[in-house]
């Protein structure tokens, strides 16, 4: 069975995943008790950049090994992977 590139880090990943869902909880609180309109914005900004840097681990361990892998195997395998990599990118970078 093929195994995804962030099997080693997924301890930290699902940690980080974890803050990000408390930091999303808590931005619910924040809007039941009528928080601070700026003091709610900042902390949806630190909630998405939790989730943005899952997302660029995520992205690292795909490059380093499922493209890596499939580039060293050429053909359309490597070609699905670059371009599965770079729609991510391109995900990433509009969001």
């Amino acid at each position: 069975m093929h195994g995804h590139g962030y099997v080693d880090d997924k301890d930290a990943l699902l940690k980080r995943l974890r803050r990000a869902e408390g930091q999303v909880r808590g931005i619910a609180r924040m809007i039941e008790e009528d928080a601070y309109c700026i003091d709610v914005i900042t902390q949806v900004s630190a909630a998405k950049s939790a989730l943005e840097s899952v997302a660029l681990a995520l992205l690292e361990d795909h490059l380093t090994h499922c493209v890596a892998e499939a580039t060293a195997t050429g053909g359309p395998v490597a070609e699905t992977k670059l371009r599965e990599a770079s729609d991510a990118i391109a995900r990433l970078v509009r969001s």
